[in-house]
């Protein structure tokens, strides 16, 4: 069993938002299919964190989430800035439930331990420094379903937690924010943090590398080439 990471796949087989109008997206969707086929079974779990599908609610995102649940592995999912389809956890769960997506489930305020590894995450908000009060409140929420989610992996008592966000928790200028001050809470125990969110020219602008003790890697779709990146052996 092993564990894989994507993010950023912005699906759009509903509706006419392609993402092939933008260089090197080309047939994306065919690419992403057959470099996972390629590797990942049935029995390997995959982290898609955030940015799914261009749908604006259940329905016109249907075929998308179809699209993921016809890939092998089981799939845990983060949402991000451009999931518009999003209602809720509950809402969530109960639509795929009723369309039979049976190999989708929700990384939302929760944890998932597999072998000696807790799976954590959250959506995340922006590293840069803001000082809208409305931002500051999403990125103080979203701080706290971080440390929520570590709490219930550390919980199941694992060797390591791995953090999955959508975006990227620090730049290369390290900004300090209340992501970034909740990862550095739980260094020793959080090993790794993978994000998406940056595509083409920013990609260069991603911090990769250890940062007080733990790796910070960027996963979007056309940073790592459509090809899910391998993170562990969970056996």
């Amino acid at each position: 069993m092993k564990l894989y990471a994507i993010a950023d796949l912005h699906l759009s087989f509903s509706l006419p938002k392609r993402m092939d109008i933008f260089c090197g997206w080309e047939d994306y969707e065919a690419t992403i299919a057959q470099n996972w086929q390629r590797k990942i079974t049935s029995n390997d779990i995959v982290v898609i964190a955030g940015d799914i599908s261009w749908g604006m609610n259940f329905e016109e995102s249907a075929k998308d989430f179809e699209f993921i649940n016809a890939l092998p592995g089981q799939k845990l999912i983060i949402k991000g800035n451009h999931d518009y389809w999003w209602n809720s956890a509950k809402k969530t769960k109960e639509f795929w439930h009723k369309q039979n997506l049976s190999t989708l489930q929700l990384l939302h305020n929760n944890a998932f331990k597999i072998g000696n590894i807790a799976i954590c995450g959250t959506r995340g908000w922006g590293a840069e420094t803001t000082t809208n009060q409305d931002a500051d409140k999403i990125l103080n929420r979203e701080a706290i379903r971080l440390e929520t989610s570590i709490s219930k992996g550390i919980e199941k008592q694992p060797r390591e937690v791995i953090v999955f966000l959508h975006y990227p928790p620090l730049s290369t200028a390290k900004e300090q924010t209340p992501i970034l001050d909740i990862l550095r809470k739980y260094k020793g125990i959080v090993t790794h943090c993978f994000f998406g969110h940056l595509h083409g020219a920013a990609i260069p602008n991603a911090f990769t590398g250890f940062y007080e003790g733990i790796r910070f890697q960027l996963i979007s779709a056309d940073a790592i080439n459509f090809d899910p990146l391998l993170i562990t052996n969970l056996n």
